[in-house]
């Protein structure tokens, strides 16, 4: 760009007078970027953008919905806020609910709502009408109209090209298009990490008396026994989006994903208000489980759902089989699973789908059994054939007890889209028992020493404690096979890598320990460990380094080296 050098000055002069940059007082004049790459970014001057092809799910820290506050925290917060005494404030934020109701006249309410949240595709096109058909869900959740949007928008407008703004305004414009609502502004904000949504108002027809039940609004709380539980769109958008982040999905299984994400609920809502649903809500970033804890505890009754007929993308199936599933599932188990009853013999890795952040999942309806069915052949009717009857309302015999939902039959059968092979080879298998039982690993040690003979692998590569008598004596073993030999290139290889060179061997041997951290391979950490030990590294320096690792991996890491350290009597 063509630099004002008036301005500059001026800027400059300004900065020196103050003792430090207009633009960012952490840094004193000249800042590092004028002194590397002669730019003023206080005088407007920036560097070309870096790229105008951008991998999104790359950019942010949790994909899509994933990046919402956790419920336990959220409600930690708004308990402490006063309430709202407005008696047009029909359905407000002490509901809880998807969105929010205000009062016009005795007939007619306005549906508010805002969502925003991070990208969970890498098309920003895709990426925009995802934001918008998630925003306006709330509205149809409620059997509103979404009328107009304003759009909220953060984007590192200095690092990527503004095309690629262009691109998801541009999705999100056309699929509030396609929902007959109007976009009529909106506030962007320059910002590290990408974040779209929209703040929406729609409109709902009332009955006079809102309290008595016969509200004209479908609310969340409003379930009753006998009730059938339908849902409209496949679990698991979290699990994909998550495995996208990290490399291990094609871009077809994720625009499958993403094409079932850009639906409107339009039609679904529709429906359901057609064929008198009592209650609904939208399974978004509170998983399902979240999201029909609120309903059945709103609505003082007990939900059953049969898992093995909740629809499911098989590509999710197939990451939490193999451990892909993020912090944004963690959290909303940990503060749903109380209230969860699960079958003794139910595998967790399955289960958890429950818990999965969706964006821009389908409507989870409540109606009665001759209605449930109609809607459902309806949806189907209409190219729909993943919506599906999953479960039933009943009384709660126990109203005192915290479990709200009962799970059955906790195996996932019915499959939707394309089953992707997730890369075994990156991550460990989701444990398979509370108490951290034995990690399925599905690669052999990746360092230059192999397991030690306290540590056995068995065909699934599964490490565990073997008997002495039945240890393999790996380094004594002929290297005559094929992947022998190959395992033994690789040793030699790996043997140069950790040799001193221009980085000397006690750096690469810190460095070594904060890769096996981030790659979850227990027998390099624990070998690295004890190697660091017998160099003498104290163990200041160790944690330093693996510190380095955890910030990347968050909690799991953390506890996955504080285990191994443990382990190598560290």
């Amino acid at each position: 760009m063509a630099i004002d050098l008036e301005r500059r000055r001026a800027v400059m002069a300004r900065s020196h007078k103050l003792g430090h940059c207009v633009c960012n007082p952490r840094h004193a004049c000249p800042c590092p970027t004028f002194l590397e790459e002669n730019l003023c970014p206080c005088a407007g001057e920036r560097p070309p953008a870096r790229t105008t092809e951008a991998a999104l799910t790359r950019h942010v820290r949790k994909a899509g919905c994933a990046s919402k506050i956790g419920q336990a925290d959220l409600l930690r917060v708004l308990s402490k806020l006063p309430p709202v005494t407005d008696p047009n404030v029909l359905v407000g934020a002490a509901a809880g609910d998807d969105a929010g109701i205000y009062r016009l006249d005795a007939s007619l309410a306005l549906v508010q709502t805002v969502d925003v949240f991070t990208p969970c595709v890498d098309d920003p096109y895709l990426f925009g009408q995802i934001a918008a058909a998630n925003a306006v869900s709330d509205v149809y959740a409620m059997g509103g109209r979404p009328v107009t949007a304003l759009s909220i928008v953060g984007f590192p407008i200095e690092t990527l090209d503004d095309t690629v703004l262009e691109a998801i305004l541009r999705g999100g414009m056309d699929k509030l298009n396609e929902a007959d609502c109007a976009l009529i502004g909106g506030h962007s904000i320059n910002d590290e990490e990408i974040k779209f949504g929209f703040a929406v108002t729609g409109l709902i027809e009332i009955a006079p008396d809102f309290v008595s039940g016969e509200s004209g609004a479908v609310l969340r709380d409003r379930a009753r026994p006998g009730d059938l539980l339908v849902l409209t769109k496949p679990l698991g958008t979290g699990v994909i989006a998550f495995a996208a982040q990290l490399g291990l999905v094609d871009e077809e299984t994720l625009a499958e994903a993403g094409r079932w994400m850009a639906a409107l609920n339009r039609e679904a809502a529709a429906l359901m208000v057609r064929y008198g649903a009592h209650a609904c809500t939208d399974v978004t970033g509170f998983g399902l489980a979240g999201h029909l804890v609120a309903m059945a505890r709103g609505s003082g009754v007990l939900a059953e759902v049969d898992l093995s007929c909740t629809p499911v993308f098989a590509a999710a199936a197939e990451g939490l089989a193999h451990g892909v599933y993020s912090g944004g599932l963690d959290r909303n188990q940990a503060y749903a699973m109380a209230r969860v009853q699960l079958e003794d013999d139910a595998d967790p890795a399955q289960s958890a789908i429950l818990y999965d952040p969706q964006t821009s999942g389908g409507l989870l309806v409540a109606l009665p059994p001759e209605a449930a069915a109609r809607f459902v052949d309806d949806l189907r009717g209409r190219g729909n054939a993943s919506a599906a009857i999953i479960g039933r309302i009943l009384e709660n015999p126990e109203p005192e007890s915290d479990v709200v939902v009962r799970v059955i039959n906790a195996r996932l059968q019915r499959l939707v889209g394309r089953r992707t092979v997730i890369n075994p080879g990156v991550l460990p298998t989701r444990e398979s028992t509370p108490d951290r039982g034995p990690v399925s690993f599905d690669t052999v040690s990746c360092c230059d020493h192999p397991p030690d003979l306290h540590e056995g692998i068995d065909r699934d590569q599964n490490y565990h404690q073997p008997a002495a008598e039945t240890a393999p004596d790996l380094k004594e073993t002929p290297m005559d096979t094929p992947q022998q030999d190959a395992l033994a290139l690789f040793g030699d290889f790996m043997k140069a890598a950790n040799a001193p060179g221009q980085i000397d061997g006690r750096h690469k041997k810190l460095m070594a320990i904060a890769l096996s951290i981030a790659h979850h391979c227990r027998p390099c950490l624990k070998i690295h460990l004890q190697s660091a030990a017998q160099l003498g590294i104290p163990a200041e320096e160790i944690d330093e380094a693996a510190q380095l690792a955890i910030a990347f991996g968050g909690c799991t890491a953390m506890m996955f080296y504080k285990e191994v350290r443990q382990e190598a009597g560290l």
